[in-house]
């Protein structure tokens, strides 16, 4: 068929089911914009700023499994990198769309604005090479082949890719085929999964204390359905990683909890570390999940399946897709009676609020807890947030979104905006401190000018708990100025509803979460807390980061 470069391009994006695509307008991008506004389905969500673009991508394609993003040559580019290297450290697939000079200049070297002007018109593709699976600059010829090669493997991968679009092609037409973008999975060697499939179900039927270790891939690559069925069918006691946090249930008797090396609660390592058929799914080992360097599992059997393999007593089973395998052991059932490997569930930590008594770490968490409910979208901000939130058991199917690995404070606020777009029926909550809050803020005012209505709680201990806890404890490196919040909410949109509490006591947080659940708006809720208070879990891990960053002799200050 004919069609025009950017309209392909464009019409692909809206048949992986992307229907919002983020970024900054700039010269280089805006014929490319226009073309957005052709697509049937097809929305552009312009951002504050390239860096809170990328993240707000990050988040809807957490939820959405895939998403777009497009930014101009150079500026736009760099400042998106961060949140796009984020996204490639997490394994989350974005297309990143880079409107770039016209081709002729680019060709002829010629010297551009937004470029170091010495015509180089590689260096930016070469700083972005790092942090995204695959990159291509699209021209006439190559179009129509390089657009769905690109794509596919962001699909496949579920990694970063680049696309650079020069600003004077994307009205071109060119010859594309009419067919749909092929986004099937590649199918298993039917011998590997049968081989592979009979020794896990093997050793599982042999084990007496079987385990299961969750991680971030499951969910990345879309198995959890899967690894679900094979706890309930071998009833396997399974923890998660933090950055596995609540991919399944953590509602299930079968849930021990958060596995943290040695940080662990001794009840989940009771369950990991003894285990003679322990399970692990793609397991990152990264030392901000386990307080620790882990590289391997203190287990007699191990079986690590990954999206494409599995690993089993060391012997690797190449060809293998995880979701197949899963299936194909609980269609092999087991041959022995199953004994009853059900948990003893913890009483989930209760707080009887105390009107006239101020927020404390100890008791705030609890009473968040009891907030959420089935069905949430919860995102924790890196720090406090995260951190506390590791031994709330959170309702069945909530959506849980961190960064966790990379780790950039300011993440989620964009994120939010992400999240949103994609589950626009689901209720939003996003924790975060004030430290990261004013990193990212301006990106609030477009959450409010979409019109969309998160529960929004800041953390205001005036400056950054985490790292005071690690280094710094009075020091005014940790210190932030301390803001009116919740005035912001007019600031940034006048003309839309919103309700605001700032709040300092339980009870005053009692009335501002029933005010939230009445509400029919954008809510924002700051809370205040004791600049030196933590949750237990953080004086916990504030102390193991030091020693991992600094080792034993760091200088210390008061």
């Amino acid at each position: 068929m004919k069609t025009t470069i950017g309209n392909y391009l464009f019409q692909r994006l809206r048949e992986m089911g992307i229907g919002h695509v983020f970024g900054v307008p700039g010269d280089f991008t805006l014929q490319m914009l226009d073309q957005i506004e052709d697509v049937d389905g097809l929305e552009f969500v312009g951002t504050c700023n390239e860096l809170n673009s990328a993240y707000a991508a990050d988040g809807y394609a957490r939820l959405n499994r895939i998403s777009a993003l497009i930014t101009t040559y150079g500026v736009g580019d760099l400042s998106a990198l961060c949140g796009v290297a984020g996204a490639c450290a997490e394994h989350v697939p974005i297309v990143f769309i880079s409107g770039a000079p016209p081709l002729y200049a680019m060709e002829q070297r010629l010297r551009v604005h937004h470029t170091l002007a010495e015509g180089n018109f590689d260096n930016v593709m070469n700083s972005i090479r790092e942090f995204t699976v695959a990159q291509t600059r699209l021209t006439p010829v190559n179009a129509a082949m390089e657009i769905d090669r690109i794509l596919r493997i962001c699909w496949l991968e579920r990694q970063p890719v680049l696309i650079q679009l020069p600003s004077n092609i994307s009205y071109l037409e060119i010859e594309a085929p009419d067919r749909p973008l092929d986004m099937s999975l590649p199918k298993s060697d039917a011998e590997r999964l049968d081989a592979a499939a009979n020794r896990i179900r093997h050793h599982l039927e042999e084990a007496k204390r079987p385990a299961l270790l969750v991680d971030m891939d499951v969910d990345r690559s879309g198995y959890q359905d899967s690894l679900a069925g094979l706890v309930e069918a071998f009833q396997i006691p399974y923890a998660a990683f933090r950055s596995g946090k609540a991919i399944l249930s953590e509602a299930s008797p079968l849930y021990a909890g958060i596995y943290q090396g040695a940080a662990s609660g001794q009840p989940v390592r009771d369950v990991i570390e003894p285990s003679d058929c322990l399970i692990m799914t793609e397991p990152s080992f990264v030392e901000a999940s386990t307080v620790a360097f882990i590289d391997e599992m203190p287990s007699e059997r191990l079986v690590s399946i990954r999206s494409h393999s599995c690993t089993v007593d060391g012997e690797v089973f190449e060809g293998v897709a995880a979701d197949e395998l899963l299936q194909k052991i609980v269609q092999l059932g087991s041959r022995k009676p199953r004994t009853d490997q059900r948990l003893a569930v913890p009483a989930p930590a209760t707080v009887v609020p105390d009107p006239q008594k101020a927020l404390t770490q100890a008791r705030l968490w609890p009473m968040l807890g009891d907030y959420f409910r089935q069905g949430d979208v919860i995102l924790a901000e890196n720090g406090t947030s995260n951190i506390a939130l590791t031994d709330v058991r959170l309702p069945e199917g909530v959506n849980y979104v961190s960064q966790m690995l990379w780790g950039s404070i300011g993440y989620s606020l964009p994120a939010l905006l992400g999240t949103m777009l994609a589950e626009p029926d689901k209720r939003h909550i996003l924790i975060i401190g004030d430290g990261s809050f004013q990193l990212t803020a301006q990106e609030l005012s477009t959450i409010l000018r979409e019109g969309l209505k998160p529960v929004i709680f800041l953390l205001n201990n005036r400056g950054y708990t985490i790292e005071r806890y690690i280094q710094g404890m009075h020091a005014i490196y940790n210190d932030v100025a301390n803001w009116d919040y919740t005035r912001l909410m007019q600031v940034f949109a006048p003309d839309v509803e919103s309700f605001t509490a700032s709040v300092h006591t339980e009870g005053e947080l009692q009335d501002a979460l029933r005010a939230c659940d009445s509400a029919d708006c954008a809510c924002f809720v700051e809370l205040h807390l004791d600049p030196f208070d933590a949750p237990e879990t953080l004086k916990v891990f504030g102390p193991k980061t030091a020693e991992l960053d600094y080792g034993p002799r760091r200088g210390k200050r008061k």
